[in-house]
């Protein structure tokens, strides 16, 4: 009988899966197996004795201490591809509210429900809420994978034009995508020079992972590439953006609007910014595509002996 700890909440329709004449699940479980784990951070004393591997029910694992599961052979596992679609619609919705001004309209009309005559009052207040519509202008993606790939087909079918430059997708990703997207590189491209994608878009979309070379990668260097007013959206990793230079960006008019479900303390609150909480794989259906992954991931580690995904 293997012991799997659980973190956090796990869809039960992905737990119900596990083969109950083999498995055993729960928060309480000393000394597991394996954990499942979604949002919690997994540190050192996590890894007690006997532990095998770790099923993180979402994408990347910087939850977890990877390093250290390393060192003690520790296989850690993710769930890519099972929350993209759910991070993809709030990608398109966060493209709108950069553009136009929901935000603070919805603000104003409520402290203004008390007025006498609230229909005349929103028709002569409108026009301060204004924006571009994105039909017709360009997006920039950083990164091109399982969310990516979904952000650029959505947007070239509301007309937008979508451009990307991405040195780990396969020639074959790379192909599938061409009808709807124009890459500005070979394939070459370092990670984290992405100079004629931000030199062209409108819109910047970042779906990349936090390494050395993309960390604090939109910076003031790279935001004077930019063109002026551009709106930039985050749902990948805060760790991405320099808070200190976007926000100069934003009191100059560099960057016109920041959309982000990763708030910072620097961010949260400030002018220009739309801090979403982390919503971008807050739905039933994505937390059921990912508990089903992530326990079919550890049934296939100990009844099939498989490791294809290990990312450690």
């Amino acid at each position: 009988m293997f012991k799997i700890k659980l973190y956090n909440k796990i869809a039960k329709v992905g737990l119900d899966r596990l083969d109950p004449a083999k498995f055993v699940y729960g928060e309480e479980i000393e000394l597991p197996d394996a954990i499942i784990v979604r949002s919690a951070k997994i540190t050192p004393e996590h890894l007690t004795p006997g532990l095998k591997c770790i099923v993180r029910a979402g994408a990347g694992v910087n939850n977890i201490c990877v390093d250290e599961c390393r060192e003690r052979g520790i296989a850690v596992f993710n769930t890519p591809g099972a929350n993209a679609n759910a991070v993809k619609e709030l990608a398109i919705a966060a493209l709108i509210l950069a553009s136009r001004d929901i935000v603070g309209g919805i603000a104003w009309t409520r402290a203004n429900a008390s007025d006498s005559d609230v229909p005349t009052l929103v028709e002569k207040g409108k026009a301060q809420f204004t924006g571009p519509e994105i039909i017709g202008k360009t997006l920039g993606l950083i990164g091109t994978g399982a969310v990516g790939a979904l952000v650029a087909r959505a947007a070239n079918a509301l007309g937008m034009r979508v451009l990307a430059a991405d040195p780990f997708l396969s020639e074959g990703a790379r192909t599938a995508l061409s009808d709807c997207v124009t890459f500005v590189d070979d394939g070459k491209v370092k990670l984290g020079d992405f100079t004629e994608v931000f030199a062209q878009s409108d819109y910047i979309s970042l779906h990349a992972p936090v390494t050395a070379d993309t960390r604090g990668g939109v910076n003031s260097s790279t935001i004077a590439k930019m063109r002026d007013g551009v709106r930039i959206v985050n749902l990948a990793r805060a760790e991405l953006v320099d808070d200190d230079a976007l926000l100069a960006a934003l009191a100059s008019g560099k960057v016109a609007r920041y959309v982000t479900d990763l708030p910072t303390n620097k961010t949260a609150d400030a002018a220009g910014v739309i801090a979403i909480p982390h919503l971008g794989s807050s739905t039933p259906e994505s937390e059921d595509n990912c508990a089903i992954m992530a326990a079919d991931t550890v049934t296939n580690y100990f009844i099939n002996n498989a490791t294809t995904g290990n990312i450690r």
